[in-house]
């Protein structure tokens, strides 16, 4: 694959991940975000000049500024640079935000989003990734979640404009044949992650011998999905379109595809770990013990998520798993890289 492609949330954690491997590879790059201040801006704006600084191989990198609400400045963007793929990563994130400031993520979530499909429908973009999240299982007690389960019962505001999203990318499928692809991320971790998700707030924690809230009383696991395996998925799915097949059973999981060019995957980790035994790794990993307080369960938090990948894996064959000593050492050596 070798063509020009659009990432919003480009100064994000998985978008810029993303974009970095896409740069690496020789593609052209237009990224958007509107670098806002929901977590650390300057991190952003690091991954922002670390991205202006990949050499280029008679490639492009062009950066944009805005947001997804702004209708008028994605049409330019569009206009000017005809994308024929587009992964659409940015969103209002965090569970326990959405309890504070729901209008941000209506906007973000829903109205961005809603931008984003028209216009890859208006310039006939060929294949439109775009994220959800595993908050849309709510609250499912079956696990592993499996993307051929009921998802009608979400627990957060976060979880619902996410469905939502699912949704919406359905019905422009079915009505104007886009092909989409819903990527349902699983604890995605790793250098240059946020700050709001678990092993920033982890490490942090220990490290400044601060206390560490352990929610649920620690009885919680998690399918804690490393970057880079996390990136080479994304790549094997630019190069793979949902597409059409109508002998789809939404009821069997041997299906490939579906009535729509619409598809939806699980990508995490297929080994889910209680949260206390993560926290341990990281101990390990930085020679400190954690100050721990347990806590009850938080509104809008799950207390299992486990991925199913059977779908993920007939669809795109194998896959990189990095083991959790792996991926916790060198999210730790970045850490304290960057903030030591």
């Amino acid at each position: 694959m070798n063509s020009t492609v659009l990432v919003t949330g480009s100064a994000g954690f998985i978008g810029y991940h993303l974009c970095k491997r896409l740069l690496d590879s020789g593609n052209n790059v237009i990224g958007i975000d509107n670098v806002n201040d929901y977590y650390d801006v300057n991190l952003k704006e690091k991954r922002l000049e670390i991205l202006n600084k990949v050499p280029l191989k008679n490639n492009k990198w062009e950066f944009f500024r805005t947001d997804l609400t702004n209708k008028d400045s994605l049409l330019k963007i569009f206009e000017n640079n005809s994308p024929k793929i587009v992964v659409n990563l940015a969103a209002q994130a965090g569970v326990r935000y959405s309890l504070e400031n729901p209008d941000a993520y209506i906007n973000s979530n829903i109205v961005g989003f809603s931008n984003i499909l028209d216009l890859c429908r208006e310039t006939e973009v060929e294949n439109l990734l775009y994220a959800s999240s595993s908050s849309v299982y709510g609250g499912n007690t079956k696990v592993p979640f499996s993307e051929i389960d009921p998802v009608n019962h979400p627990v957060s505001l976060y979880a619902a404009t996410k469905r939502s999203n699912e949704l919406m990318a359905h019905a422009y499928s079915h009505l104007y044949g886009l092909s989409c692809t819903g990527l349902r991320f699983f604890t995605v971790y790793g250098p240059w992650g946020r700050p709001d998700m678990a092993p920033m707030i982890f490490a942090n924690a220990i490290i400044n011998k601060k206390p560490l809230k352990i929610f649920n009383h620690g009885d919680m696991s998690r399918s804690f999905t490393f970057i880079d395996d996390v990136t080479e998925i994304l790549m094997k799915f630019l190069d793979k379109p949902a597409v059409v097949d109508k002998s789809f059973n939404p009821t069997d999981p041997n299906s490939s595809t579906s009535w729509s060019p619409h598809r939806i995957f699980n990508i995490g980790s297929n080994k889910s770990i209680e949260i206390t035994k993560f926290i341990n790794y990281i101990e390990k990993e930085l020679g400190l013990k954690a100050i721990k307080e347990f806590k009850n369960m938080q509104k809008g938090d799950v207390v299992n998520t486990s991925s199913d990948n059977r779908i993920l894996e007939r669809w795109i064959g194998t896959y990189p798993k990095t083991p959790l000593e792996i991926g916790i050492k060198k999210f730790i050596n970045w850490y304290l890289d960057y903030y030591e």
